[in-house]
């Protein structure tokens, strides 16, 4: 069975500069824009903002 494109694999990306993602999945036809979520890195040690990539 395929997977449907309607919610792709992402990657978010730290802003902290550690260099850590996590990779999860989104609905695009409800977050149609890049996904910004607070969650924690385990490499800084604490809660960052992690923004979408591409």
């Amino acid at each position: 069975m395929a997977r449907n494109e309607l919610r792709p694999v992402i990657k978010l990306r730290s802003t902290a500069g550690t260099g850590f993602t996590y990779v999860t999945r989104k609905n695009r036809r409800n977050d149609p824009d890049r996904l910004e979520l607070r969650k924690c890195d385990p490499v800084a040690g604490r809660h960052v903002t992690f923004r979408e990539e591409r």
